[in-house]
């Protein structure tokens, strides 16, 4: 069953984050940023990341507890955000890729990942801000996307058109309209 936005309700009442706490839970008297990353080994997911890093307190300051939703095991994911000094958010492990398929965030199509706008922004930021490539962790066709959730409602979100799309973490917190 989904509710008005959409979103299957028993994902909200039975996903835990890995500290045993439900979305709904979490939902109920704050805003939930769910944040869906791409793979690991992505110059935009590390960029995101550190992005996230950077900005935590700013994003907690509107009321917001952050949630980072990946595609490898819990305690892969928890040495990768300690490179980024995230690993004491919530997070959830979806290697199947059920939430991300649940909040329609698809696989990419060729010119998300390579084309030239792509390119280009993954030189700037690999190569220039220094966040590199590694190899795949996850589903590197996997779109990535960001909601913000209260009480079981999407109050706002970013759904990249691109995989170099770079949203504006605050600004989605404090639910500015942003593209989608």
């Amino acid at each position: 069953m989904k509710n008005r936005e959409g979103i299957p309700m028993d994902l909200l009442i039975h996903v835990q984050t890995n500290k045993g706490v439900t979305l709904e839970e979490l939902g109920q008297h704050q805003k939930v940023m769910l944040v869906f990353l791409r793979h690991f080994g992505c110059t935009f997911c590390r960029e995101s990341m550190a992005d996230i890093s950077q900005r935590k307190a700013d994003i907690e300051a509107t009321g917001t507890i952050i949630v980072l939703v990946h595609q490898v095991s819990d305690a892969h994911a928890h040495k990768i955000f300690g490179l980024y000094d995230i690993e004491n958010l919530h997070r959830i492990s979806d290697p199947h890729q059920e939430l991300y398929q649940a909040f329609q965030l698809f696989r990419a199509k060729w010119y998300q990942v390579f084309g030239l706008r792509v390119w280009w922004r993954g030189f700037l930021a690999g190569i220039i801000n220094g966040h590199l490539i590694g190899p795949e962790q996850g589903d590197g066709w996997q779109m990535p996307g960001v909601f913000i959730i209260q009480q079981g409602k999407i109050i706002n979100k970013f759904t990249h058109e691109y995989a170099s799309d770079r949203p504006n973490y605050v600004d989605l917190a404090a639910c500015k309209i942003q593209g989608s």
